[in-house]
Parts: structure tokens; C-alpha cells; sequence
């Protein structure tokens, strides 16, 4: 009776990067075939995936299609056979958890140049060896890719991809598309020149019919904010070559999944291509956009939702936490809506870690707004208030120390430029048929790679002092406009909205303190400290009632 033969599936692959030296998909098949004849085995499926990464078996629908096949038992296969283990996978854990599962499956794996056979008694030992070897090689491999496109940056050439756009490659190396750059030239000046930000930027460029032009990495013809921001951010158009400033890294607590991630430290080295965007414009950009780094949140407040004017800046009289605005519904007898009611109210009456406010009151929201709103009214219209505001105006804003430090780097910067130009200069002048001369230019070769550190890390201090500068300047014109507010401030309260009103006091109130028990004369504002410099010392307010309220200045706010 004749034997049966054993039945097999072949699975090959290949990366982009390894369609040479054997590896190809036509020369592991002809391997495999020829191995399946000596051994007399049955082929009965084969899977191919092509141009796909060893790094992990996510990704290759072929591999995942023959996982499933095993499972489902519809072959009845004994053996999948691989040219080499490096083919079925590079990654240690998805090696052996796949070989797991075939043998679940009562399937092995046989790797033919290799020489393992995962039903030996040896051979999922050798798997697992030559997998955490094959591993390690992927990552020399990849550590070694990555040296290869630094050095390849810090000689100011492209590392390939797509060109930015406002460029094109010729022959690997970038040039200035001008059908394209008249976009970046637009963005830069708006950005400098103009109070626009990326969305302002994005809709004038909308607006004025400047369209992107499509192209392989991108077809919509829209500039959006985002890429506005990605080109206002981008070296490259300053004729720069930057290397490193995405990252990509293992998400935590995942096997496989990666993510790009922005880093704060990496390379900038001087491009071979020339510049869209000149030094000053350039410079100027990058400070704005530093100086406006803070993230602002946005809060989305539902229709009809009530603003409550001094939310978080009453404190409570026994624990000191900001009271918040809250809403009492009243009902008539009959359960029907009455009316709304607005109030301030500690939220520490509850436990919290512990303790617990007794601070039970509900104060009547058009209450403590109306006192506070009273006080500065009556504040503004003293007859001196207005001379003292303006006084305050044209005070001059003191940056002798930032523009000291600013100076200092430019001098930095300067003779370092100059020792940089001096190491290139004698870089040139070196003997080719001096007998030491790889070790010469070797020595300067290092000289000017610290060079170039030193310039980096100087550049990005001067940007930030000059962002430090910018920031100072605009606090002092912020105040300015504070104590323009403030001296028209009964004219304009009345026409401000209520989120207005709110931003208003946030800027210019430090804390509101009120009695733990309202007043006999039905009062319970205490005291308001500003955080402008709005008096010279604490000033008594008298209100319509009667009562007093002390208005206090924080002067050490002055030069803050």
C-alpha cells in the first residue's frame, strides 16, 4: 500500500530591502520545492508576502491567512517550511508565540537553510536561540540605518522620503520649486509680519485662492492649521537639515504598535540647499512661536448654560478653596418649574480625604456680583484714578537683564560661527599627501561636529531669551490694556457679554474674601485683592448700603 505523503504549506517573504542574495520570493520557493521533493511532501498551499518588515507579523495578510488555515484544519498540513527563520519573523516573542500555536494545531515549523525542524527534540530550542539572535540583528541593523542617515544630515544632505513641500528632488538633493514656495513665503511673512495664527493664516491663504498643490503625499489642495504650524516649525526652509525630531516608539504596554513622538533634542546641521526663508524671518518666526507655546483650553459650554462671574476667585472663609457657581430649580406646590437660582457654595462640604467643611451657605449669586461690580465702579470714578492708570501706561517695562543675556549670546554666536568658518578653512588646507592626514581630518572632523553642538544650543537659548523678551513686552501691553479697560470700565462692562465679563475678572481680580455670616446690612463681600497694581495702598470702598469694602493692590506683582 502506498504511503501517504505529508501535506505542507511554503510561506516566503521579503522586505523591500532584501530582494537580493537568495532571499528573493522565486529563490526560497525553488529552496522549499526542492526540499518538499527529497523529503516526498505534498504542497498544498503557499503564502507570500511581499515587501513586508520582519520587525513583527502584524501587517502581513498572507502570514495571518495561513495562522487561520492551521487553525481551521482544512488542509490537514503537517509542516510549514520557510526558507530561513529569519523569514517567518525577526521578532523573538512573535516567533515562538506563532510556533506555539501551530504546534496546538499539531503543525511544525522546518527552516531549510537553517537546518531546524520544530519536532526534533532540539529544534525549539534552536528556534528560540536564532529568533533572540535574529532580533538583536534587526536592531543593529536598524541602529546602524540610523548612523548612516545622521552622518548623512550633518553633511546638510536630504535622508530621503518626499521633499518638503516649497521643494523638489533632483538627482537626491533639494531645489527650491517655486510654484510651490510662493505658499511658504506667504505663511512666513503673515506669521511674522501680522497678529495671525495658523488658522487666521489658513483661511487668508483660502481666501486669497492660494491652493496647495497636489502631489504624491498629498492631494487635498487645503493648507490646513496643522501643516501651516508643521512648515512654521520646519528647518529645512531656513536651509537647514534636521535629523531626529520625530521619534518612533514602542506604545506602552503594547507588543507591537508604535507611535511618532516629537523630541525636544536633535540635530540641525547647515543644508546643502539653499533657503526659502531668510535668518531674520526665520528667527522671528521661531520666537513667536515659542512665546506662544502655552496651551490654552477650550471650553465648550453647552446652550443656554449660566456664567457665573467669579467662580473659583471667592474663596471660602474656613477651608479657602475657590467657591463654585451652582443652580437651585424652585417648584410650586403643584411640581411645577418655578424658578432657577444661581448661587456660590463650597464644594468641601463633603468628606475629602478625611476632613469637611462646615461652610454650609448658598449665597445668592446677583448678590456677591453686584457688590463686586459696585466696588470697582467706585473705584474707577475717584477723581485720581485716571491720572494714576495713566502714569501706569506710560511706564517703561525694565528688560536691561534679559537684553544683557541676549546680547551675550549673540557674542556667543558670533565666535562661534567664526571658529566654525576657521575649522572648515583649515579642513581645506589639509595635506592629502600628508601621512597623518585621516587623522587630521578626523580631529577636525570632530572639532566641527562640536562646533556645530555648541552653535545649536546656543541658537535655541537665544530664541528662547528673545521669547522671554517678547513675553515681557506683551504682559506690560496686556496691562496697558487692563488699565485702559479699567478707566472706561463703566462704559464697557454694560456692553461686554457675560463670558467677557468673566475673563475680565479673572485677569484682574486675585481673590474675593467674604464673611463666614452675612452682614447686618444684608452684606457679605469683605475684600477684593487685585492682581495689578491698580492703587498705591489699601483703599476703603463705601458701598450704596452703607458698607465698606477694602480693596487691596499687590504690588509685588508689579514687575512679575
Amino acid at each position: 500500500m502506498k504511503k501517504e505523503k505529508k501535506k505542507v504549506y511554503i510561506y516566503t517573504r521579503v522586505s523591500t530591502t532584501l530582494q537580493i542574495d537568495g532571499y528573493s520570493l522565486e529563490a526560497q520557493k525553488a529552496k522549499m520545492k526542492a526540499y518538499s521533493d527529497f523529503n516526498d511532501y505534498e504542497v498544498v498551499g503557499e503564502y507570500e508576502d511581499a515587501g513586508k518588515s520582519g520587525k513583527s507579523i502584524e501587517g502581513r495578510v498572507a502570514f495571518t491567512q495561513m495562522m487561520d488555515d492551521i487553525k481551521s484544519g482544512k488542509d490537514g498540513v503537517s509542516f510549514v517550511l520557510v526558507y530561513k527563520l529569519s523569514r517567518f519573523a525577526r521578532n523573538a516573542a512573535d516567533v515562538l508565540s506563532s510556533l506555539q500555536i501551530m504546534q496546538d494545531f499539531g503543525v511544525n515549523l522546518v527552516c531549510v537553510e537553517d537546518g531546524i525542524d520544530s519536532s526534533k527534540d532540539a529544534g525549539k530550542l534552536m528556534i528560540s536561540i536564532l529568533s533572540a539572535v535574529s532580533e538583536i540583528e534587526r536592531e543593529n541593523i536598524r541602529i546602524q540605518s540610523m548612523e548612516g542617515r545622521l552622518q548623512k544630515a550633518r553633511e546638510g544632505k536630504w535622508n530621503g522620503g518626499f521633499a518638503p513641500y516649497g521643494y523638489q528632488l533632483v538627482d537626491g538633493e533639494l531645489k527650491i520649486n517655486e510654484d510651490e514656495a510662493f505658499a511658504i513665503r506667504v505663511i512666513f511673512d503673515k506669521y511674522v509680519n501680522t497678529t495671525m495664527g495658523a488658522n487666521s493664516i489658513a483661511r487668508y491663504l483660502d481666501n486669497q485662492g492660494i491652493k496647495k498643490i497636489p502631489r504624491q503625499n498629498g492631494k487635498n489642495p487645503l493648507f490646513s492649521a496643522s501643516l501651516i504650524t508643521r512648515i512654521i516649525k520646519n528647518p529645512v526652509y531656513n536651509g537647514k537639515i534636521a535629523y531626529g525630531r520625530r521619534r518612533t516608539e514602542k506604545k506602552h504596554g503594547t507588543r507591537n504598535e508604535y507611535q511618532l513622538v516629537e523630541q525636544d533634542d536633535y540635530l540641525v546641521a547647515d543644508g546643502i540647499h539653499k533657503a526659502i526663508i531668510s535668518d531674520e524671518i526665520w528667527e522671528a518666526a521661531q520666537i513667536k512661536i515659542t512665546s506662544q507655546a502655552k496651551k490654552y483650553e477650550y471650553l465648550h459650554k453647552p446652550r443656554g448654560t449660566t456664567t457665573h462671574l467669579l467662580s473659583g476667585l471667592i474663596k471660602c472663609p474656613i477651608c479657602g478653596v475657590g467657591l463654585l457657581g451652582n443652580k437651585s430649580v424652585k417648584y410650586k406646590k403643584d411640581g411645577t418649574k418655578y424658578k432657577d437660582f444661581f448661587y456660590y457654595g463650597c464644594k468641601h462640604r463633603k468628606k475629602v480625604r478625611g476632613h469637611k467643611c462646615t461652610f454650609n451657605k448658598q449665597i445668592r449669586k446677583e448678590i456677591l456680583d453686584g457688590a463686586v461690580v459696585e466696588v470697582i465702579t467706585k473705584l474707577v470714578s475717584n477723581p485720581k484714578f485716571a491720572r494714576l492708570m495713566q502714569e501706569k501706561i506710560n511706564m517703561k517695562v525694565d528688560t536691561r537683564n534679559i537684553d544683557n543675556e541676549i546680547e551675550n549670546y549673540e557674542n556667543e554666536l558670533r565666535k562661534s560661527n567664526l571658529l566654525k568658518s576657521k575649522i572648515l578653512e583649515d579642513l581645506d588646507k589639509l595635506d592629502v599627501e600628508d601621512k597623518y592626514y585621516s587623522r587630521i581630518k578626523e580631529d577636525f572632523e570632530n572639532r566641527l561636529y562640536k562646533a556645530y553642538d555648541k552653535i545649536e544650543v546656543i541658537e535655541r537659548s537665544l530664541i528662547d531669551s528673545k521669547a522671554k523678551r517678547r513675553n515681557i513686552e506683551a504682559e506690560k501691553l496686556t496691562g496697558d490694556n487692563i488699565y485702559k479697560i479699567l478707566i472706561y470700565f463703566d462704559k464697557l462692562y454694560e456692553l461686554m457679554n457675560d463670558e467677557e465679563r468673566r475673563k475680565l475678572m479673572e485677569v484682574l481680580i486675585e481673590e474675593i474674601e467674604i464673611y463666614q455670616e452675612k452682614q447686618p446690612n444684608g452684606q457679605w463681600l469683605k475684600s477684593i485683592t487685585f492682581k495689578l497694581p491698580i492703587i498705591e495702598e489699601d483703599t476703603l470702598i463705601g458701598l450704596d448700603n452703607g458698607h465698606h469694602v477694602e480693596t487691596v493692590a499687590l504690588l509685588t506683582k508689579l514687575n512679575k
